[in-house]
């Protein structure tokens, strides 16, 4: 398949699986499920139930999401050897609480399976991987830190609000590592701030009915309707910004993602996900951010073993994800968001980095920054997208010679 870029292949994948498996690997693996599972979930919960579906549909939708989520973490990680992460868009599930507002549920499988179709085209078709290389990569690294600049704000703003579990996590996570050598230091912080949070007596959880609710295939209804309204921004959310983002953070990390490849899996995964009722199942950005990150692991050729844990994680929790709701609820979101934020912190140093260390693209990338920092939505599209758009923009319009010298570099390395 020529829109499939080719990788080291599955046998590889499996063979230094073992060798690569560390304590930062499963860790960065595990914190980036925790970060998927927990706040997240509730996101898509919340829309779903703003909806008005019942139990039996969101229980199918967070099995749609995590199972499949975690088989492209699983697949990608494995063939390519590269620490591509696989969940589902969370600006998506925000949306989906108002768009989905008037449409039964087998209408919104019609959507989602839509959005996937649409998705699938622009990799199939290797539209999508010109577009990528075409981009300028301080533009890219501008937006990427625009849009996660936000994990690192919300590990002071999350400290400020719960000090004695955010101060835990963060005394964890500087000072533990400097008492015993090598020790993960994300793991440090996820230990210290658990034991803070039992000790403040912040790990409760509701006493409720726990059973469990098996997915099932939803009959897509058709509504162009819904096309219009879910399908497009979808499909535009997981391109635009899901992909985008991650496809930026490996760039950031000095890899070289299959943009094609990553495009149609999350093409494929929408179709799949749709069938049992959930949204988009796609590559993360954030997650993909954990997982690159030199926490993942010190040779950077082994972080696509955190991968591959987290794909393990993310398909188990998706099993159990219909009673497992209720342990959901007992974390904090705030010990969430410090560990995120906490984990993303060399992500956002190379960032900045990349983006304004060339001397090149440095308007295009600085509008692209503020773009991504504001959260400006337009048509239920979120700001990472109009962020590259707005960059780029600039770019053309006062920065054209850095366009030029890009292509001559183009040229003399082609020739």
């Amino acid at each position: 398949m020529y829109f499939f870029e080719k990788g080291p292949g599955f046998r590889s994948g499996f063979s230094d699986l073992r060798k690569y498996t560390t304590s930062k690997s499963i860790t960065a693996g595990f914190i980036a499920a925790v970060f998927g599972c927990t706040g997240p979930a509730l996101v898509t919960i919340s829309a779903a139930t703003n909806a008005g579906y019942n139990t039996e549909q969101i229980a199918s939708w967070l099995f749609g999401i995590y199972v499949f989520g975690g088989l492209i973490s699983f697949i990608m990680a494995l063939y390519y050897k590269l620490p591509i992460v696989g969940a589902y868009s969370i600006p998506g599930a925000t949306m989906l609480g108002s768009a989905l507002v008037g449409f039964n549920f087998n209408e919104a499988a019609f959507s989602f399976i839509m959005a996937g179709v649409l998705v699938l085209v622009l990799g199939v078709t290797g539209l999508i991987g010109k577009v990528m290389k075409w981009l300028p990569l301080p533009i890219v690294m501008g937006m990427i830190a625009g849009v996660m600049l936000r994990f690192g704000t919300n590990i002071i703003n999350c400290t400020k609000s719960s000090p004695i579990i955010g101060g835990a996590a963060l005394v964890g996570f500087f000072i533990v590592p400097k008492l015993i050598k090598k020790f993960p230091p994300v793991l440090a912080a996820l230990i210290c701030g658990v034991l803070a949070l039992i000790a403040t007596g912040g790990f409760q959880m509701e006493s409720s009915t726990v059973q469990y609710i098996p997915p099932r295939i939803w009959m897509p209804q058709f509504n162009v309707a819904t096309i219009l309204s879910v399908s497009v921004p979808l499909a535009a959310l997981v391109v635009g910004a899901e992909n985008a983002q991650a496809i930026g953070v490996l760039f950031a990390q000095g890899y070289k993602p299959p943009i094609n490849g990553m495009t149609v899996i999350s093409g494929f995964g929408g179709i799949a996900s749709g069938l049992v009722g959930a949204h988009n199942a796609n590559i993360a950005g954030p997650m993909t951010a954990i997982c690159s990150s030199s926490e993942a692991g010190d040779d950077k050729n082994g972080r696509y073993a955190a991968s591959v844990w987290n794909g393990i994680f993310f398909g188990a929790f998706g099993l159990v994800s219909s009673f497992a709701i209720t342990f959901i609820k007992a974390i904090p979101a705030d010990l969430i968001n410090v560990l995120a934020g906490v984990a993303m912190i060399n992500v956002l140093v190379n960032a900045f980095q990349d983006a304004f260390g060339t001397k090149k693209f440095k308007l295009g990338s600085f509008f692209a920054l503020i773009i991504g920092v504001s959260g400006l939505t337009i048509w239920n599209i979120g700001s990472a997208f109009w962020a590259l758009l707005g960059g780029v923009i600039v770019s053309l319009i006062v920065e054209k010679q850095d366009f030029d010298a890009k292509e001559d570099e183009k040229n003399v390395k082609s020739a």
